[in-house]
């Protein structure tokens, strides 16, 4: 990864292209892959995921057609309610429909999360797996 962008959310890190933000997620833009890996914390809140969009959104690499890596599987708390995953799939979500996307989920609290995001974007590019190399696979293909 020669350009990348690596994010935990609170306080910026002196390295060249990585940031600290908050303990609730982090994530890394490879441009080279079109891609970026995303690990949420043990609570995942809307607010987790609208900073994550913001700064996304503010990353000069970042493109919304990149492919997507959302590891849940250290999520133990999801605190959103119905019309919060409804707001996240309509204005929050920067990807674009056609950007594959790969949800990474081993408890039912985190399946059930990464299903709501799936029937609610109607898009079919967007699948759930057991393992990060499992979605890593799949991103390629």
């Amino acid at each position: 990864m020669s350009r990348e962008d690596v994010v935990h959310g609170g306080a910026f890190s002196s390295q060249p292209g990585v940031h600290h933000m908050s303990l609730s997620a982090e994530h890394i833009v490879d441009a080279e892959k079109r891609l970026v890996v995303v690990k949420f914390g043990k609570k995942l809140t809307v607010r987790d995921i609208e900073r994550y969009a913001n700064l996304l959104r503010a990353n000069p690499l970042f493109q919304p057609n990149f492919s997507e890596i959302v590891n849940l599987t250290e999520v133990e708390e999801v605190e959103l309610q119905s019309d919060e995953f409804l707001r996240l799939a309509d204005e929050i979500d920067p990807f674009s429909t056609d950007a594959k996307r790969a949800f990474v989920a081993r408890s039912s609290v985190q399946n059930h999360a990464a299903r709501m995001h799936k029937i609610l974007r109607t898009q079919r590019n967007i699948e759930i797996f057991r393992t990060v190399e499992e979605a890593e696979h799949w991103i390629r293909t």
